[in-house]
């Protein structure tokens, strides 16, 4: 949901603010040196932790890694997603199809996995990494939602629509539970 505010009496969308703040490019940067630190580990010193795990803790190992990789790769499609809306290089229609696309969660977390607390620590802090990043991404995501957003332009006309627009969100959210 995009939250507005009223500025000179005329809406000014929060999440347009938050979408070309340094706050998003932090979030960029933060997310892709996750991606890139993951794919190191799993290629590197993760897959010789991996092959001295039991046989029962490999599967662990690997489904936790796979969980991690897909996990991983759905909040750089985001990222790039919004990057490219930031940039213009992608139409706000063409932002919207492809978010479509793109599966973000807020997944439960594997702790109870019998055997993961035996995992190497290194692939469980990345793992717990990728579910805060995943988590803010939820968060900012819900923030910068404009396919319904408010389209109107003065103060006067921005109460009424803001209005409609909360009962929309409201019951809207209501209906899909």
């Amino acid at each position: 949901m995009s939250v507005v505010s009223f500025k000179g009496g005329v809406t000014v969308s929060l999440g347009d603010h938050l979408a070309t703040s340094s706050h998003f490019d932090r979030v960029f940067k933060d997310g892709m040196a996750l991606v890139e630190r993951t794919a190191a580990y799993l290629d590197g010193a993760g897959r010789k932790q991996a092959k001295a795990l039991s046989a029962g803790l490999g599967v662990v190992y690997a489904t936790e890694s796979m969980r991690l990789t897909t996990r991983l790769l759905e909040i750089a499609a985001w990222l790039l997603v919004r990057r490219s809306l930031k940039e213009g290089e992608i139409s706000v229609e063409e932002a919207r199809v492809k978010r479509r696309c793109i599966k973000l969660a807020t997944i439960g977390r594997p702790s109870h996995v019998k055997g993961f607390a035996e995992l190497p620590k290194t692939l469980g802090s990345l793992i717990e990494e990728s579910f805060a990043l995943n988590d803010r991404i939820v968060r900012l995501d819900k923030a910068l939602d404009i396919s319904s957003a408010p389209a109107s332009t003065t103060a006067a006309d921005n109460v009424v629509h803001l209005q409609m627009y909360k009962l929309e969100q409201a019951f809207g959210a209501l209906a899909r539970h």
